[in-house]
């Protein structure tokens, strides 16, 4: 993590957020107690700051500094709500394009998943606001700068997102190895929102519960499953020749 990323100290810390600026993480040491630390937590849940409890050692290694038991990670973008992007599509004329990414926490597949995305007209993209890649400045240099196009919702709530989603009209659809559908099998071209999970965990029960179909891809060979950037291209450029077709 790059230093001018970092702010620790627990006035700092309040300041940032009170000034607007987008918090990538928030790390508070466990056990803290006193008016002021209470006034950071309470600021972190009305502006919907992601944050954490820690050890003081896990702090300790972020920063040599004063820490004084806070310390929070800046992120290289604005976060966008999906409330204010959705209903912007649909005036555009648009049929709404989205990537639900479900615990995607390796940069450099979070990165190419994004420049793919990109690339194939993904008209915004959605993480959870824990358990996601950190966006910093890594991850715009590993999207190819995407990161700085593609507006990414960050949820505090990936069921309630989902149901929004699902209310607003768009078609959920869930991309696991153990689907038996075939991905090129559904019509894209309506609104519609692919979830991709991690490779180590695959998306969560509860998603896939509120999925509309699952599609997967067939392979043919003796391993069984693909890298998830790889996969999320394939789907995509389908979804993006689907929609090509059809202009």
């Amino acid at each position: 993590m790059r230093k001018e990323n970092i702010i620790y100290g627990l006035r700092p810390v309040m300041e940032a957020i009170a000034s607007g600026r987008e918090i990538e993480r928030l790390f508070i040491q466990t056990g803290l107690k006193g008016s002021l630390y209470h006034q950071l937590i309470q600021m972190a849940q009305e502006r919907h700051t992601p944050y954490q409890y820690v050890p003081a050692g896990r702090l300790n290694r972020l920063t040599t500094g004063n820490h004084q038991g806070v310390v929070c990670f800046l992120s290289a973008i604005v976060y966008q709500p999906v409330e204010s992007l959705l209903p912007a599509l649909y005036e555009q004329g648009k049929s709404p394009f989205l990537l639900i990414l479900d615990s995607i926490t390796d940069v450099r597949n979070f990165g190419a998943i994004v420049r793919t995305a990109e690339g194939a007209g993904v008209d915004a993209i959605v993480i959870p606001a824990k358990g996601s890649a950190q966006i910093d400045a890594d991850a715009v240099k590993t999207s190819a700068g995407a990161l700085l196009k593609v507006p990414v919702h960050r949820s505090l709530n990936m069921h309630n997102t989902v149901v929004y989603l699902k209310n607003s009209g768009l078609r959920i659809i869930a991309a696991s190895e153990k689907a038996g559908q075939p991905y090129h099998i559904p019509d894209y071209t309506v609104p519609v929102a692919i979830i991709m999970g991690s490779e180590e965990k695959g998306i969560s029960k509860e998603l896939l519960k509120l999925a509309d179909g699952m599609v997967a891809i067939p392979l043919h060979g003796k391993i069984q499953s693909l890298n998830v950037a790889v996969a999320a291209g394939i789907i995509l450029f389908e979804i993006a020749k689907q929609r090509s077709a059809d202009d």
